[in-house]
């Protein structure tokens, strides 16, 4: 048998062991599902030295391979880092439990039927993601609580954290009399699995999640055979309107763009009003500089500080993840709309301003999964959003758009009784 039959048959079978997984955790309790979170989170804590020695191998392989420092600090856990990680299992563990939700429920006239739409789970989750370990558990809690089945599938770069933070959740899942394929990670680095996965396994994946670089989300959206929750760029703006406060404006900017620069929802673009320009430019160009920011700018950025570079089109639209910065003068709050919905990815973007009614304006008219004013974009987080965590940001307009957090994890279904009713010819 060759090694891709091998592979295919590994992966197939994972997949009916989630399918069936799935039914069973689908008609699980709030409290089953909590117990494992919880348990899950004491795991993390009471194993954390061998899960930050797994991450210290998936490090060193990092700095042989000479990846950049942004992707290097996406790797790393501390203790800091991990017991986040298990603050996270224990907040979902807190949120109500979405799955048998009454979302509506109404009687029509003509036939007396008592008809309710309830929430139920979407069934089994592939994840495929890169770089980011803390993924492993986000995802897998939020789908656990969500009554979905998961299949993980980290990168080679993250393999040994991944496979220790996955047994802690093995581990929680046999304590509570749970099946273990409620949770499974792929055991193998070969790229031809991601490729089984966006096939959909023999039908056994309903939705595909994917976290991580251009390129990955590329590939799934191009390749993928079921439905996908992903968002392609985090090309994020922050608009600083003319009536601005510039002490406001330079701590928001600061932590939007450099707080930690390799997040999705890290600001890429700088955008200020040409009214405040003689005020604003100059004052937010010098603190990016000084945090150690690299600057790119039109002509009137460079006038600013002679350290800025020239920007041309394609810094518009590029996603830096790293400490670079595209800053252009606008005229006038239409202008800046305008900007963002032409060269931003719709994901995160941001105006500030104390006025209230160019506030509402550009809410209402940026076309972007998430709209803020007077706020950090790094807020663009499920977690930051009261939601726990999150599986990842869509950006697409069906189904989930946001962050996706356990409502988004779930559908819906029509439940109808009656009373021997008939339909008439």
């Amino acid at each position: 048998m060759s090694e891709t039959i091998q592979l295919e048959a590994q992966m197939n079978a994972l997949g009916r062991k989630s399918a069936i997984a799935a039914r069973t955790l689908g008609l699980a309790s709030r409290a089953q599902k909590d117990a494992v979170l919880l348990d899950t989170a004491a795991q993390l804590r009471a194993q954390s030295q061998d899960i930050l020695s797994a991450n210290a191998a998936d490090l060193k392989l990092a700095e042989a391979e000479n990846l950049p420092a942004a992707r290097i600090d996406r790797i790393m856990l501390d203790e800091a880092r991990l017991d986040g990680i298990a603050k996270a299992l224990e907040a979902i563990a807190t949120l109500p439990d979405p799955v048998g939700e009454l979302m509506q429920a109404w009687t029509p006239e003509h036939n007396k039927l008592n008809i309710s739409r309830v929430r139920v789970p979407l069934g089994v989750i592939g994840v495929i993601y890169e770089s980011r370990p803390n993924v492993t558990a986000d995802a897998a809690a939020l789908c656990l609580k969500s009554g979905n089945a998961v299949i993980l599938r980290g990168s080679s770069e993250i393999m040994n954290s991944a496979k220790a933070i996955a047994a802690c959740f093995a581990s929680a899942l046999r304590a509570n009399g749970m099946d273990e394929a409620c949770v499974q990670l792929v055991p193998t680095a070969d790229r031809a699995a991601v490729g089984m996965m966006l096939a959909g396994l023999d039908n056994t994946i309903d939705v595909i999640v994917p976290r991580g670089g251009k390129n990955l989300v590329a590939r799934v959206q191009d390749e993928a055979r079921v439905p996908v929750f992903a968002h392609l760029d985090g090309v994020c703006h922050t608009y600083v309107h003319e009536d601005a406060d510039l002490e406001m404006a330079r701590s928001v900017v600061l932590n939007a763009k450099m707080r930690r620069v390799g997040i999705c929802g890290a600001t890429e673009t700088l955008l200020v009003d040409s009214a405040c320009a003689s005020t604003h430019l100059k004052p937010l160009i010098d603190a990016l500089e000084e945090s150690g920011c690299m600057v790119r700018g039109d002509a009137y950025a460079q006038a600013a500080n002679p350290k800025v570079t020239p920007a041309d089109e394609a810094d518009w639209f590029t996603e830096y993840l790293d400490s670079v910065i595209s800053v252009k003068c606008v005229d006038g709050l239409q202008d800046a709309i305008n900007h963002i919905n032409h060269y931003g990815s719709h994901h995160t973007d941001a105006i500030i301003t104390q006025n209230a009614e160019a506030a509402e304006i550009f809410l209402n008219q940026v076309d972007s999964a998430i709209v803020m004013q007077n706020c950090s974009t790094q807020f663009a987080d499920g977690g930051e959003f009261g939601m726990g965590a999150e599986i990842g940001i869509a950006t697409g307009r069906f189904h989930a758009r946001g962050p996706v957090g356990l409502e988004q994890l779930t559908t819906f279904k029509y439940v109808v009784r009656g009373d021997g009713q008939t339909r008439p010819k």
